[in-house]
């Protein structure tokens, strides 16, 4: 016995029988091992398919959404308080084309707890008085429309702010009346 008793150099494998053994592989060991890769490739590819549906559908907002926004919500945050400066009163005036005339009473708004600018807006209440009955005489009374209040408000502000108050500042300004009237 040589080393070359346990190997089929040959490739005739002659059992000890004397017969010639059976060949394993071949077409019909070949379909078996065929199947198997192909369930493993169609398990995989139905895997990845699945897993992208849920992430294209995630991305695309049709999943459920964790947290509830309303996008037409807006920021509502506190609006300061002011105290109001209410001694100007009710004043008539005669607009700049002279056949209107306006009725106004106006408030001005200023920092609340701030006693200088009482102060400062009682002192010189003659003269806003002063400055409010100008000021609407020198309008038109197409100027006075009420879709021109806001202008109207933001403007007197201003004037106020820059060439009539020193410590105080206007914040806001109200009008408890503004009728014009055709006379």
């Amino acid at each position: 016995m040589g080393d070359d008793d346990g190997l089929d150099l040959g490739g005739d494998d002659v059992s000890g029988a004397g017969g010639p053994a059976k060949k394993t592989g071949g077409i019909s060991g070949l379909l078996p091992n065929l199947l198997k890769f192909v369930a493993i490739g169609l398990g995989a590819l139905v895997f990845i398919v699945t897993v992208a549906a849920i992430t294209y559908n995630i991305l695309n907002g049709r999943g459920e959404s964790q947290t509830v926004l309303n996008p037409t919500a807006e920021f509502i945050g506190t609006r300061p308080q002011y105290a109001a400066f209410t001694l100007i009163g009710q004043l008539n005036t005669r607009t700049r084309d002279r056949n209107h005339t306006v009725v106004v009473e106006m408030l001005i708004e200023y920092d609340l707890n701030n006693n200088a600018a009482a102060t400062e807006l009682t002192a010189r209440v003659n003269q806003l008085r002063d400055f409010t009955r100008n000021y609407f005489a020198s309008k038109y009374a197409d100027d006075l429309r009420p879709e021109h209040e806001e202008e109207l408000k933001v403007e007197i502000r201003e004037i106020l702010n820059t060439r009539y108050l020193d410590t105080a500042k206007a914040r806001n300004i109200l009008f408890n009346k503004l009728d014009v009237m055709e006379s």
